[in-house]
């Protein structure tokens, strides 16, 4: 394991930074010194070109405090009750921290749901590719107000690996109470061996995974295994980092003790697969000139679109055929057959004229297409 080569926090294109409630939030509250020195290594990852998400837990547990729950376990009414109070001093928190370094912050609430529905994934999606053009870091957490048992994460390690592979990340790290993964729980056997590398997670590695440490966080080892696997898969370095020092990113950057798993080749390849083996809804032709930009790298438009063929909706995949008939790809279309029917051969700014409500000037964007 030593031979591999881990990766690098510096190169990162773009960077899931999870943040667990027991390093934001200690018994007396809100942990601000810390937050100020993760803000200072996101300022410098930003200025280096990297885009930055950050997935934060913490809102419960700030929220719990001020309304005087305690600890222990809550009923759902008084999580979802906590969540509401503590999301707005999580927000604010966020903003205030790297507000100074000239970082715009935005807050992006979700629930299981949201990916799970392949049109409101796309519209996630869209949101934060929008968010990180514009330059801000947005802060990601599961919407509990609203989440119930059924449409939870259930964690926000699994959270964080869904954003990931939502924004085609190359890098993703896990700050929490461990510094990675171990053979054993080194709490209770101290023959543990300290495991730097994973190149692939086998049936051995997911039995080593022990329980939560801390009453302040829902996840385990168990979680961020989970967590490794959904990044891995979809081309994404995924890091176990211990985060309670003053500038963990900067620390897991210089060497600190972490575990990384490496990835199984690159996310935008990963994606093109998993859009590639889809099953089509429909197929849409184009005219020459939409061939020619999209063997160019182009998104397809509307006006570049003659005939439109099937059922389908919004962000469900269909092929795209040219003048000859020929296949030329497959993509994940921002439009219900019906709505493409409607704008097919019309300029991108015709559509909210035609539909009636703003809309997306691609009919499938380039991220979500495979051609050839």
């Amino acid at each position: 394991m030593e031979t591999l080569t881990l990766p690098d926090l510096s190169c990162a294109k773009r960077l899931v930074v999870k943040i667990g409630s027991a390093l934001l939030v200690d018994q007396d509250g809100l942990r601000e010194g810390w937050l100020q020195g993760l803000a200072k290594d996101v300022a410098e990852l930003r200025a280096r070109g990297t885009g930055v998400v950050i997935v934060s837990s913490g809102s419960i547990a700030l929220g719990r405090r001020v309304l005087g729950l305690g600890t222990g376990a809550l009923p759902l009414e008084q999580s979802q009750a906590a969540a509401a109070v503590g999301q707005i001093r999580l927000a604010r928190a966020y903003e205030q921290a790297l507000g100074p370094h000239g970082v715009i912050t935005a807050q992006v609430l979700v629930t299981l749901e949201d990916t799970a529905d392949r049109r409101r994934y796309l519209n996630a999606r869209a949101t934060l590719e929008t968010l990180m053009s514009l330059g801000t870091v947005p802060i990601v957490n599961e919407n509990d107000t609203v989440a119930t048992d059924e449409i939870r994460f259930g964690d926000n390690d699994r959270l964080a690996a869904q954003i990931a592979v939502t924004i085609g990340a190359d890098q993703l790290v896990l700050l929490s109470d461990v510094d990675g993964l171990y053979t054993a729980n080194p709490k209770t056997d101290s023959s543990a061996r300290h495991l730097p590398v994973i190149a692939h997670i086998t049936p051995e590695i997911e039995a080593m995974a022990g329980d939560p440490v801390s009453g302040l966080s829902k996840g385990g080892m168990k979680t961020k295994l989970m967590a490794a696997k959904t990044a891995v898969a979809a081309g994404c370095a995924l890091a176990i980092g211990e985060g309670f020092v003053e500038r963990p990113l900067s620390a897991l950057q210089s060497g600190a003790r972490s575990t990384w798993f490496l990835p199984e080749g690159d996310p935008q390849a990963a994606r093109k697969r998993w859009i590639g083996a889809m099953k089509s809804r429909g197929e849409l032709f184009v005219d020459a000139g939409a061939v020619a930009a999209l063997h160019s790298g182009k998104s397809l438009l509307p006006a570049g679109v003659t005939k439109i063929v099937g059922r389908f909706g919004r962000g469900e995949p269909v092929t795209i055929a040219g003048p000859d008939r020929a296949i030329l790809g497959k993509g994940l279309v921002r439009y219900t057959a019906e709505e493409a029917r409607q704008i097919a051969g019309h300029r991108s700014g015709e559509i909210e004229a035609i539909l009636g409500s703003p809309a997306r000037a691609a009919l499938i964007h380039r991220d979500d297409m495979v051609v050839g």
